[in-house]
C-alpha cells in the first residue's frame, strides 16, 4: 500500500509518499510544490492541482491523506489555506483516491506522542519512524510525511491494513 500525505499551503505545499511493507512505513519520496511568488491566487491553485495530478500519475498512491486547516490563527489565513486544501482534495477525488483528513494536533500525537510538539520534533520523529539517515527537509515535506504516517496508523487501528 502507498499513502500520499499532503501538508497544504498556498506558498508551499509539502508532499510525502510512504509505502507499507510488513506493517511498517517506508519512505518512497517527498518534496514540495512551490507556485511562483508573483502568481495570482488562481494560478497558484492551478500549479498545486497540476503538480499533484502529475505526482499521483507517476507514483500511483492507494490512499490520500491531508492535514486539516488550523483555525487558531485568523479567519483570512484559514480561508487561504482552505483554498489550497480544496485544490488538493479535488485532485485526489479526480483520481478516485480514498481521502483521510487529520487535524494538526492528531498528526503530532501520531508521530511524537504530544499534540504540542514543534515542527522540528515532528521532523525528528518522522526520520526515526521511517529509519532514514537525514531529517526530511523542508519542514513542509516532513509534515506531509507525518500526515501519511498518521493515516497509516489510523487505517491500522481501524483494521483496514496490516
Amino acid at each position: 500500500m502507498r499513502i500520499l500525505g499532503i501538508d497544504p499551503g498556498i506558498r508551499c505545499t509539502g508532499y510525502g509518499l510512504i509505502s507499507i511493507d510488513g506493517g511498517q512505513p517506508h519512505l518512497v519520496d517527498y518534496g514540495t510544490i512551490k507556485p511562483p511568488p508573483a502568481a495570482t491566487m488562481g494560478e497558484r491553485l492551478a500549479v498545486i492541482y497540476d503538480d499533484l495530478d502529475q505526482l499521483i500519475d507517476m507514483t500511483h498512491p492507494d490512499e490520500f491523506a491531508i492535514e486539516e486547516a488550523f483555525h487558531g490563527v485568523n479567519a483570512r489565513s484559514a480561508l487561504i489555506l482552505g483554498q489550497s486544501r480544496g485544490a488538493a482534495l479535488v485532485c485526489a477525488a479526480h483520481h478516485h483516491l480514498p481521502i483521510g483528513q487529520y487535524a494538526p494536533r492528531r498528526v503530532k500525537i501520531a508521530t511524537t506522542g504530544s499534540g504540542r510538539a514543534t515542527k522540528e520534533q515532528v521532523q525528528y520523529m518522522v526520520q526515526r519512524i521511517l529509519g532514514i539517515d537525514q531529517p526530511p527537509t523542508p519542514l513542509d515535506a516532513s509534515d506531509a510525511l507525518a500526515v501519511a504516517i498518521c493515516h497509516h496508523q489510523t487505517l491500522r487501528l481501524e483494521g483496514l491494513t496490516a
